[in-house]
């Protein structure tokens, strides 16, 4: 189910008046691979429920390229919300996932590996509220850019 950015933190509320534990991630998710298949698989596992935050077109231009992204957030918000580990899907604007975080409040916070607490910019804001963080490691040669690469070594 997609939410909107405005009924998130309201929505979390009631999830956790059923006494259920909440797991975030975000992320692009621009090109959906293997990587990404796993990691929120092991994600879905920590928690009741796994809610994506997805970064907007607008952030993704801000942080990663004018290029990029390469799939509009709608669609990919859509092709995210069918996977199965994935219960909510929420797109938001800003470059990291502090303000999400300050509204879903997770009991979990899952980066992929390739971060550390000191590396990882949300690192006192998940602390802030009481959660935990949790890294998953990456699957090597997985990932967005590798696909893109190969593409234009093909093209």
């Amino acid at each position: 189910m997609i939410i909107d950015i405005q009924d998130i933190e309201k929505f979390c509320e009631i999830l956790r008046k059923g006494n259920k534990t909440i797991a975030l991630t975000n992320g692009t998710f621009d090109l959906i691979h293997a990587g990404h298949v796993r990691y929120l698989n092991e994600a879905s596992k920590l928690a009741d429920y796994l809610i994506l935050g997805l970064n907007s077109d607008q952030s993704v231009k801000q942080y990663k390229s004018d290029k990029r992204p390469i799939v509009p957030q709608k669609e990919r918000a859509e092709v995210i919300d069918s996977l199965k580990a994935v219960d909510y899907v929420v797109i938001f604007d800003e470059t990291t996932a502090d303000k999400l975080i300050s509204k879903v409040k997770p009991d979990i916070y899952v980066k992929g590996g390739d971060y550390t607490e000191e590396s990882l910019p949300e690192t006192a804001t998940v602390k802030k509220y009481g959660g935990k963080i949790k890294f998953i490691k990456v699957v090597e040669g997985c990932s967005t850019t590798n696909i893109i690469q190969r593409i234009l070594e093909i093209y």
